[in-house]
């Protein structure tokens, strides 16, 4: 079966997990959801990936990161914020800030994808693909 958005199947597959309290979830490779896992990645909200497999069988390995002393999932809310029915395009001076800067918003922008830090520091905008706190 197809998926129509790729983006929101990788977000809620991660809150699936969280819920469920998994500590590794599994998903279908593509270019996007790689640079947005090393962005989560970099950011902190992940633990660990791995890439496995090639062609259509290719997978992300997540590692899910939890606070070692409440063992809440480090991700509190994860969403998509511009869908294929609407997307949302937005100038470097229009750039959302997710929570007053503690959250991360991810930008597809002319120069690939990025934060929304990166994005203000360079003077970019482009679409805003989903935020997480």
């Amino acid at each position: 079966m197809a998926i129509t958005d790729p983006i929101a199947d990788y977000l809620t597959r991660i809150r699936n997990a969280q819920q469920a309290r998994h500590r590794v979830v599994s998903i279908p490779n593509s270019k996007l959801k790689r640079k947005i896992t090393e962005i989560l990645y970099e950011q902190g909200y992940i633990l660990k990936y791995t890439f496995q497999g090639e062609g259509k069988e290719a997978v992300i390995t997540i590692a899910i990161k939890y606070d070692p002393e409440t063992k809440l999932p480090v991700i509190r809310e994860l969403g998509r914020m511009s869908k294929p029915g609407l997307r949302m395009f937005v100038s470097h001076g229009e750039l959302p800030r997710i929570i007053n800067g503690l959250g991360v918003a991810i930008i597809s922008t002319s120069h690939g994808l990025m934060t929304d830090k990166e994005a203000r520091k360079q003077n970019l905008g482009g679409e805003c693909l989903c935020y997480i706190y």
